[in-house]
């Protein structure tokens, strides 16, 4: 039998409680008195210890590059600002600091003489806070003795940073002073907002160039630990960074300078909600130009989403070609293959299928091709409903195949690929139904969702000779001069339909514009192949159900039409009527087109010359004297007047040019009351010489000066204002 006795155990638990409570408070004492008592003596301990800790050594990220070389994003360095007010004290081994020092005292009598000279010339730095302002936060630093006072709430630029370094008891060295900045990395776009979506973030790698290509801009951190080195503990860098590389994307400078402002321009005039361009070339799938457009709540227009590659919507006609280019390619028709569209109006599986011009009677009998010039909603949806009505999925199938449909596989995270979906006539969920007016529907561009860059690119493949690319955005990595990766063009499809299909749709597409629904995208000076677009989509407030009305209009073509070298896009959202793909996208188009072409075109014979040769660069009418100032600085020797002479080592420089100088020499030399004909010149050559004669002058427009609206030869007069249109 046991000996345990039960009357023991209540003793001895409360024993035990009694003993962890005591332990407790004994505990909490300690803490307190250390907190407390113990606090000024335990930091110092703290701040005497040894670090050995590891600390990482971050990289400079790369730069993003133009096709060209200019910088569109770079790292610069930002500068936080710290005065430190125990420099120069003497610290003794007890951790304390012995103030009772010849320094010191001078220090805070020259701190005291200067802090108002200081005050001054930060407000002068940064006029939104007042001297007393900073005098009232500083001398609370220096009241505290504060080892790390901020001298300014924000990150400077390195410029700034000097200009507060040069500032009184500043301009001391820092172990005297005590006033240092901690550098931080910083981006920047040396461009502003030009394709600042699809570059990325300026922040951090949140979208665009940015985020889908990190691991190379970013490069590789290092590590450096400390070690004591007589005295002092400094800093040993055992693991280098390694830097990031530069990338050298495709956007070209000058073409989405012009693509952005023609946009602007339009959707300004018609209040647009929204607009996208995208200049792509044709042979490699190079994106020259990319421009998403958005207003903001003041009118505002901004790259607030990348909606080139993201905005999914219904395309309207611009989808049609797809639908015809299925038809050719499967030989189902050809171009002379008649539609009945009567009067404009016709009834499909219980809708009605109408024309743009029903009410002025339609087109009655056309063609295939004229069909597509003509955009008629009847011809196209009769012919796709007509022939793939019994087989629905052999119509998508083709749609996938010649590429609208296709994930281009585009790196850049906000990219979507296209919802094009098959016959489904058993789900219960209405969005996803296949219905009878389905087929009809989707084939004039409604039923699908296609962002922009996937029409661009079906349309690239047509101009491409049926050969689709994938868009490029990044052409190679490079570092120290050296390149460290190539990212080549991507084929996609070697062949998005029969050569024959191909052909004849290229054909279509020209006349579409020489003689159909696109002219106004066409030039005089080349040819223009493509197709307008016009959809009316919901959106928010605006959709079926409240009547109010919102359009996707487009435009996507290629340029020149017999020997193609770039594609284009421009779509555009809006709310405000004539609602019309040809009228407000394709003139943003002849824009952009013109813009291009004259750009990289040279069409005047006198502009050829030998490369071998040396010639006189050609200088438009102005400041004559400085530019025989530059020219004599480039030693280049003219002969006589340098406006008219041809050089020494090239006799024959041309009759034509020398007339033409001539007459810009003319142009110059107007009587000092006579108002000079400044037609041709470049802006800042005008204003030179109109100002120089005492008239002020106003600018609109880009390029060369097209008309005045002062004639030529008019009589001036004191105070005149002369208004330049320059194109």
């Amino acid at each position: 039998m046991s000996k345990f006795s039960k009357q023991k155990v209540m003793p001895r638990y409360f024993i035990v409680a009694v003993a962890l409570v005591l332990v407790g408070i004994a505990v909490i004492a300690k803490a307190a008195y250390t907190m407390t008592a113990e606090k000024e003596w335990w930091a110092e301990v703290a701040n005497n210890q040894i670090n050995t800790a590891d600390s990482i050594k971050l990289p400079n990220r790369g730069n993003i590059l133009s096709c060209d070389g200019e910088l569109l994003a770079g790292s610069i360095p930002e500068y936080e600002m710290y005065i430190d007010f125990r420099a120069g004290l003497q610290k003794l081994d007890d951790g304390t600091f012995f103030e009772d020092t010849a320094w010191v005292r001078k220090r805070a009598e020259l701190w005291m003489e200067k802090i108002d000279s200081i005050c001054d010339g930060l407000h002068r730095i940064f006029p939104q806070k007042s001297a007393e302002d900073f005098r009232t936060h500083l001398m609370e630093g220096f009241e505290k003795k504060s080892r790390c006072w901020r001298v300014w709430r924000g990150k400077v630029d390195y410029v700034t940073f000097n200009e507060v370094k040069k500032l009184p008891f500043f301009n001391l060295p820092r172990h005297k002073c005590g006033f240092y900045g901690e550098e931080h990395p910083a981006r920047r776009h040396p461009f502003g907002s030009l394709a600042e979506r699809t570059i990325g973030s300026r922040d951090s790698a949140r979208y665009g160039i940015e985020l889908a290509y990190d691991s190379l801009l970013a490069g590789a951190c290092g590590i450096a630990h400390k070690q004591k080195v007589r005295d002092k503990m400094v800093y040993v860098t055992s693991t280098p960074p390694i830097d990031g590389a530069d990338l050298v994307t495709t956007i070209d400078i000058g073409m989405q300078d012009l693509a952005e402002q023609a946009l602007l321009k339009k959707l300004k005039e018609i209040e647009a909600l929204m607009g996208v361009a995208i200049v792509m070339e044709v042979q490699t799938g190079d994106v020259k130009a990319i421009v998403n457009m958005e207003r903001a709540g003041d009118g505002t227009y901004h790259e607030l989403l990348n909606n080139a590659l993201g905005y999914r919507c219904e395309p309207g006609s611009v989808f049609k070609t797809a639908s015809i280019l299925v038809a050719l390619d499967d030989a189902v028709v050809d171009t002379s293959y008649v539609i009945h569209t009567g009067s404009g109006i016709m009834p499909m599986h219980g809708a009605r299928m109408r024309d743009h011009n029903w009410h002025r009677g339609g087109y009655h009998d056309i063609n295939v091709a004229r069909a597509l010039e003509v955009s008629s909603n009847i011809g196209v949806s009769y012919v796709i409903d007509h022939f793939y009505g019994s087989n629905p999925t052999k119509y998508v199938e083709g749609l996938h195949r010649v590429g609208i449909g296709m994930d281009l596989g585009i790196p850049l995270n906000e990219y979507r690929a296209p919802k094009i979906r098959y016959p489904n006539f058993t789900t219960t969920n209405r969005a996803l139904y296949w219905s009878k007016t389905t087929l009809p529907w989707m084939s004039i561009g409604y039923e699908t969702q296609v962002a922009p860059i996937n029409t661009l690119t079906f349309y690239n493949a047509i101009a491409n000779d049926g050969k689709l690319m994938q868009p490029r955005f990044v052409k190679q990595a490079v570092k120290d001069g050296h390149v460290i990766q190539k990212f080549p063009p991507v084929v996609l499809k070697d062949q998005i339909a029969r050569p024959e299909a191909v052909k004849t749709m290229q054909t279509i597409l020209t006349h579409v514009v020489s003689q159909g629904l696109g002219k106004r995208a066409g030039s005089t000076s080349f040819s223009v192949a493509g197709k307008t677009g016009t959809a009316q989509v919901s959106d928010k407030e605006f959709n079926y159900h409240t009547g109010k009305r919102c359009h996707w209009l487009s435009f996507c073509g290629y340029f020149p039409a017999d020997q193609p070298r770039y594609s284009c896009i421009v779509c555009i959202k809006t709310t405000n009527g004539p609602a019309s793909g040809g009228l407000q996208s394709g003139s943003v188009f002849h824009e952009i087109s013109e813009g291009v072409m004259a750009s990289s075109v040279r069409k005047v014979a006198a502009n050829a010359r030998d490369e071998h040769s040396v010639f006189i660069p050609e200088v438009k009418n102005g400041d004559v004297q400085a530019a025989d100032y530059v020219l004599d600085r480039l030693n280049i020797k003219t002969t006589g007047n340098w406006m008219t002479a041809t050089t020494t080592n090239s006799p024959v420089w041309g009759q034509a040019q020398a007339q033409e100088n001539a007459v810009l020499l003319d142009k110059v030399n107007t009587a000092d009351d006579k108002m000079p004909d400044v037609k041709g010149m470049g802006a800042r050559d005008a204003v030179y010489l109109l100002e120089k004669k005492g008239v002020s002058v106003q600018l609109s427009g880009t390029g060369d000066v097209r008309t005045q609206s002062i004639p030529a030869g008019a009589t001036l007069r004191g105070g005149m204002k002369c208004h330049l249109v320059l194109g």
